[in-house]
């Protein structure tokens, strides 16, 4: 075990907790350092006994590292969409598709993954009443939610796993990284053994299980313990943005700054600012919106990005949200849209899922905003003038 893992052990225990139970299971609680929060859901699933032919329930409103893992075990996502609120997992329509599952396929799904969705904590509370009751374990996936809240518990530690992200624009990072939140000590062992081939006691290498190289290295985890003296004064910056972005927006009319519920559970890292954009408001330029096909990554993507064949998709932002990401990257603004719901992807055409509405939705209308720790109080002025410029009338 690295000091990461135990620094990262130290963050997530409550201080001061008034609820017993937390601090016992928090106390429980022990992290494998991994390559990144892709191969954390893998082996959270492999560790929940995910085999080909299985069904996983998961939130289709998020990046594609949440469900992808469950195809690489030959097994089929079920995606389940958002509540308003939140933007996150629908409990209400999770239930429902668990009861329709069962009555389809004559078998439980076998694990169930909710996400954080830009930092914001899902209504952990509802999905762990109903994942008990029909006995289904739940992997968090707070990858974009590492400090995020609910009732005072960091996201994370209560499900059965929890998947955290140290991926390049991440709350701390090395670039890349991730670790796995679990459960007690021999579920770590079997966690680590593992991401590190599942070695056994010889003294040659004899290997009994296939299984994978997915520790992160000594040198990402020794930046991440730099990473970890700053990681809440980062926390605290975002939060601050986002107070700023509320302010400063607050009387630009069609324009909504997307907040956490003010019903005192929730505490959003808000590791991205959104906006919401009323489909009336129009933007320069609008007319000009997906003209052209998109020759490179947008929103600094890294790796190869396949050509486009069509400009469009049955699927997109609305031409007031393409325009404004434009123009604000016109002006040295990294803007991007909101995650394109997967079950509106085309690798998952065929696979089952359970909508209503509300992610396509606000995909069309969304997008997300700078807010990194070196985003300044004049960079996020700067920002919302050129929002206002660039809105007619």
């Amino acid at each position: 075990m690295n000091g990461f893992e135990k620094d990262l052990e130290e963050f997530l225990r409550p201080v001061g907790s008034k609820r017993p139970e937390v601090e016992r299971v928090s106390q429980d609680k022990r992290v494998v350092a991994l390559a990144s929060g892709t191969s954390a859901v893998h082996l959270a699933l492999i560790a929940c006994g995910i085999k080909p032919e299985d069904e996983v329930i998961v939130q289709s409103f998020t990046f594609c590292a949440s469900s992808h893992p469950i195809t690489y075990l030959g097994a089929t996502p079920v995606f389940v969409d958002s509540e308003m609120d939140t933007w996150n997992m629908d409990p209400e329509l999770m239930e429902e598709a668990i009861k329709d599952r069962i009555v389809k396929t004559g078998k439980k799904p076998r694990a169930i993954v909710p996400v954080a969705l830009y930092g914001m904590p899902y209504q952990i509370d509802r999905i762990l009443e109903i994942a008990d009751k029909y006995e289904i374990p739940v992997i968090e996936d707070a990858a974009e939610g590492f400090g995020s809240k609910f009732n005072g518990q960091v996201l994370g530690t209560f499900g059965k796993y929890g998947v955290l992200s140290f991926n390049g624009n991440k709350m701390i990072t090395t670039s890349g990284g991730g670790a796995l939140i679990t459960p007690d000590e021999e579920s770590w062992r079997e966690i680590m053994m593992y991401a590190t081939q599942y070695r056994e006691s010889y003294p040659y290498y004899q290997h009994e299980k296939i299984r994978f190289n997915y520790r992160m290295s000594n040198i990402c985890a020794g930046i991440e313990r730099g990473q970890m003296t700053v990681v809440n004064d980062h926390i605290a910056h975002h939060k601050h943005v986002q107070k700023l972005y509320e302010e400063l927006l607050k009387d630009v009319k069609g324009v909504t700054v997307h907040s956490q519920p003010g019903t005192g559970e929730y505490d959003s890292n808000y590791w991205l600012c959104t906006i919401t954009l009323d489909p009336e408001l129009r933007i320069k330029r609008q007319e000009n919106a997906y003209k052209t096909i998109v020759t490179g990554a947008v929103g600094g993507a890294a790796g190869v990005i396949h050509a486009a064949s069509s400009a469009v998709t049955d699927c997109q932002p609305n031409d007031n949200v393409e325009a404004l990401r434009v123009a604000l990257d016109l002006a040295g603004i990294e803007a991007r849209p909101v995650w394109k719901p997967m079950h509106k992807q085309p690798c998952y055409k065929d696979a089952p899922a359970y909508t209503n509405g509300v992610s396509e939705a606000i995909f069309k209308i969304s997008m997300c905003l700078p807010a990194g720790p070196y985003v300044s109080d004049d960079d996020v002025k700067y920002i919302v003038e050129t929002i206002k410029a660039n809105i007619l009338g």
